[in-house]
């Protein structure tokens, strides 16, 4: 990490390797980074194989009970490294948000893993390993509702706020470690993609009745403005064109800091960083989606006109349930707003199917809300209950059988509308960033700005010759969809 002096072994002491495999979301992605930048400046060596290192660790995603189930297995497979004579792995460690969420619990329940360690364990994530390969087995994180740890009012969390995973804050680093001077930044990059998540905030202070996100990130909590611009700054130096603004609810950005609309004056501050070309902002709540922030990402020259709209239903009533606000006439309204400035933007969602007393008629409803959106890509999940959510204990649960008919109900219909707003872009012009180059046909594959990374599809670039790179921006007209990826050739 160049931005941070490295500590190095010595010649009497041996190389210590780690390899961190990240599950989940991008914030999660973000938080990996942090640990890299932390381990390598403590003297390990990063490796990318978990067969090729000392320990892995392994980022879990606790968000639903799919991503619970990848987590585990993961870390299984991680841990019979352990007993293949040609890996190296002699420890597996569980972090991140089920290691936070269910700690002891989950080493209780396995035992393969060495530790199960929690957000507060992060600073100190060096010595935890260190003690791991001498033997010892270091105390389970004992999970805790994290809302508690800060006060109630927003504006008094800044000066109570300690270690947050993904801030980067190197005021706890042992002295000597952190930078004298240049962006102040913990942060390793672990793959050379031209995009690259860049978190703004953490926490949420919403109570979805669905989601325990808040019960484990904890309340809301912003970013300073400048240490976003000095990772942003760090980003630009390491490659990355695009900076993906991660947080749980973006649109609450600054409130905790005094301006709510801090957002709104970040964005043209980050479209200024030298070597970005792209800034997009993810997870917007519809309910707090302020006119003024609509305008600044629709003309903002360096930001992409993208809204990653929280929709999650269109029923009112089941809205409501879910302690939500708005429906079908006030997101349709939103989305008027948008195209109104935004003409060719890119909208995307998530949405709920089968949550508890939802009626066949909120079910169509739902339906005729996506005809109406055109969105360009929704993703569909079915509900199924949280540990520690009001929705658990809701009266009205439908049959598991029934939820997944219904997500498959909804998702057909999405498969085809997301086809058809994507054939509306033939023939306009778009500006795709290259990302790799396919080594089948030797395509280069990118992102035209109306899609998000990873979900949100690709676009294919046709006779665009081999001087085109990775990271490259290139001009093109849309020719042809195929589902929600679109093919386009480069124009002048």
């Amino acid at each position: 990490m160049d931005t941070l002096s490295r500590v190095s072994a010595t010649a009497s002491e041996p190389v210590r390797t780690v390899a961190l495999v990240t599950l989940g979301c991008a914030r999660n992605e973000v938080d990996s980074e942090e640990l890299a930048g932390r381990l390598e400046t403590a003297g390990w060596r990063l490796v990318d194989d978990a067969a090729d290192a000392d320990v892995a660790v392994v980022n879990t995603c606790g968000f639903v009970e799919q991503a619970k189930k990848d987590s585990i297995d993961v870390l299984l497979e991680a841990a019979d490294l352990r007993n293949d004579g040609a890996a190296r792995t002699r420890a597996v460690v569980a972090v991140g948000c089920l290691a936070e969420r269910y700690g002891s619990e989950l080493a209780d329940q396995l035992p393969e893993a060495d530790a199960v360690l929690g957000f507060d364990s992060y600073a100190g994530l060096s010595a935890h390993l260190d003690a791991i390969l001498q033997g010892e087995r270091p105390a389970s994180h004992v999970p805790r509702d994290r809302r508690s740890l800060l006060p109630l009012a927003p504006a008094d969390r800044p000066a109570s706020a300690g270690v947050i995973p993904g801030h980067g804050a190197p005021a706890d680093l042992p002295a000597g470690l952190a930078p004298a001077s240049g962006p102040r930044v913990v942060r390793r990059r672990l793959d050379g993609r031209p995009w690259a998540p860049l978190k703004i905030a953490s926490g949420c202070d919403r109570r979805c009745s669905f989601c325990a996100i808040p019960a484990f990130r904890g309340s809301f909590v912003s970013r300073p403005p400048q240490d976003v611009l000095a990772e942003a700054a760090w980003l630009a130096e390491h490659g990355v064109r695009e900076a993906f603004l991660v947080s749980e609810n973006s649109t609450s950005y600054g409130k905790d800091l005094g301006d709510l609309r801090l957002l709104e004056k970040l964005l043209p501050d980050l479209a200024r960083v030298p070597g970005l070309a792209r800034i997009r902002v993810s997870y917007l709540q519809p309910a707090e989606t302020r006119p003024g922030l609509v305008e600044t990402i629709a003309s903002t020259p360096g930001v992409v006109p993208y809204f990653d709209m929280s929709f999650q239903h269109a029923a009112p009533t089941v809205l409501r349930r879910m302690r939500r606000f708005g429906g079908t006439d006030d997101f349709l309204a939103l989305l008027d707003r948008i195209r109104a400035v935004a003409p060719d933007a890119g909208v995307r969602s998530n949405v709920i199917v089968g949550f508890p007393g939802e009626t066949e008629a909120e079910l169509a409803e739902l339906e005729a809300f996506l005809v109406a959106a055109r969105l360009d890509v929704v993703g569909v999940f079915g509900y199924s209950d949280e540990d520690g959510t009001e929705a658990a204990s809701l009266d009205g649960a439908l049959d598991p059988a029934e939820v997944e008919s219904r997500v498959a109900r909804v998702g057909a219909l999405v498969e085809d509308l997301v086809a058809q707003r994507a054939e509306e872009r033939v023939g306009r012009r778009v500006e795709v960033l290259v990302e790799e180059v396919d080594g089948d046909e030797g395509l280069p594959v990118g992102r035209a700005a109306h899609q998000g990374p990873d979900v949100d599809g690709v676009t294919l670039l046709e006779g665009a010759g081999e001087a085109v790179r990775v990271g490259d921006l290139v001009p093109a007209v849309v020719v042809a969809a195929q589902g929600v990826d679109l093919v386009a050739q480069p124009v002048p």
